[in-house]
């Protein structure tokens, strides 16, 4: 098969590693890209170390795609963890795996990264037309765009594969956008929604004032019958963090569906609730609360000030234990989209093909973040866009195969 004219649209994991594939493969490939440069969010994940992906068996990793595990599947199957592991270090990055299993390259920053993957793409023809802002379809079918200096210029490529993310971060450069231009176009879209965002609560004003940036360290918390352990840090409107985040689908789904979620957190997930009764019964005389608790359980200020947020702490050793172990807190809901980490919501799984091609518009294919699927942090995000930008590659290749015969 001859080598074609392939347009991808944004300029992130998704877009890039499928450009790399389909030049590779000897098509002409270029990405538009609407901001001055690519991968900006990537970068922007790359100051907290650039966590790629997980390093648990494929049979614990897929479970946390949730709903969209049966239709991604096939994806993460064909580029799994260890195949980002090995293209990275094919690239320079040597990644490593952290103590609780998630990867990192040695850098631990993105930069080096993707310096070396631009140079392989550049290097592989790979065209980059960056301040390109996609504004459609023109009367005639055309992809159309807005150039810096105002003008509109339009292109006919034989396939065109749409990357363009989510909703959050929109000074990134994914605002969601595309939404209403490919609604238009009669594509089945689920509305955008905060993904591993914080959420909101009705916090003291004394709380509020003192402990807001306070860190809640090494807790659990428990939605239901969901769980998550980490840590999470108390907002002036609300709680986030990596622990919030891992119960952050589920919460926001309890919301919309109750109009509040009660989570329940332990502050001492190490301990049984018998030790730590045990610890707290050992109260000297005219001893503080505060004082008791710092000692005798370990909680940081900030935890203490949790703890009465629910209510006057009781004196009874073990209702006290009890306490700690399951703190009340109402969340009322969800922090700004534009706030969140990642989106979920997005291109409906029925709007694809197997090939993730959209079925209403022949030749043109969607990966990355704008699809319907969501996951936590711990290197499954990355994960996700890589593998799908990957299919997606794949399956621009079976369907221009596919119309030459």
């Amino acid at each position: 098969m001859p080598g074609r004219d392939i347009a991808i649209i944004g300029a992130g994991p998704a877009g890039l590693i499928a450009a790399e594939r389909l030049a590779q493969a000897g098509h002409r490939v270029t990405l538009h890209e609407r901001m001055a440069s690519p991968a900006r969010k990537f970068l922007l994940a790359g100051r907290g170390g650039l966590n790629l992906t997980h390093a648990e068996p494929l049979g614990a990793f897929l479970p946390r795609y949730r709903e969209a595990q049966g239709w991604l599947e096939p994806a993460l199957g064909a580029f799994p963890p260890q195949a980002l592991r090995d293209w990275a270090d094919g690239l320079g990055a040597d990644t490593f795996v952290g103590s609780s299993g998630r990867v990192f390259p040695r850098a631990m920053k993105a930069s080096p990264l993707l310096r070396a993957w631009l140079g392989r793409l550049q290097g592989l023809g790979v065209a980059l037309a960056s301040g390109r802002l996609w504004t459609g379809w023109d009367a005639d079918g055309a992809l159309a765009f807005r150039l810096p200096t105002g003008e509109t210029e339009t292109i006919r490529p034989d396939a065109v594969l749409l990357t363009l993310g989510g909703a959050s971060w929109p000074r990134l450069g994914s605002d969601g956008g595309w939404v209403p231009l490919l609604a238009a176009q009669g594509v089945a879209i689920a509305p955008l929604r905060p993904a591993n965002a914080g959420f909101l609560t009705r916090w003291s004003p004394l709380l509020r004032e003192r402990f807001a940036g306070q860190p809640l360290k090494r807790i659990a918390l428990r939605l239901g019958s969901e769980a998550a352990t980490g840590e999470a840090m108390i907002d002036a409107e609300g709680i986030e963090g990596g622990a919030i985040y891992a119960l952050s689908a589920a919460i926001r789904e309890t919301i919309a569906r109750e109009g509040f979620a009660e989570i329940r957190i332990d502050l001492r997930p190490d301990l049984t609730e018998e030790a730590l009764a045990a610890r707290l019964a050992r109260r000297r005389k005219g001893e503080t609360l505060s004082n008791h608790l710092r000692k005798a359980a370990g909680l940081s200020p900030a935890a203490i000030a949790l703890l009465r947020e629910a209510g006057t702490p009781p004196d009874e050793a073990g209702a006290l234990a009890a306490r700690i172990k399951a703190v009340p807190l109402r969340l009322d809901g969800s922090m700004p989209i534009a706030r969140a980490i990642s989106t979920a919501g997005g291109i409906a799984r029925e709007a694809l093909d197997a090939r993730f091609m959209l079925k209403a518009l022949p030749g043109v294919f969607a990966a990355g973040e704008m699809l319907d699927w969501e996951a936590p942090t711990g290197g499954y995000l990355l994960q996700g866009c890589f593998a799908t930008g990957v299919a997606a590659a794949s399956g621009i290749e079976a369907w221009l195969a596919e119309r030459d015969r």
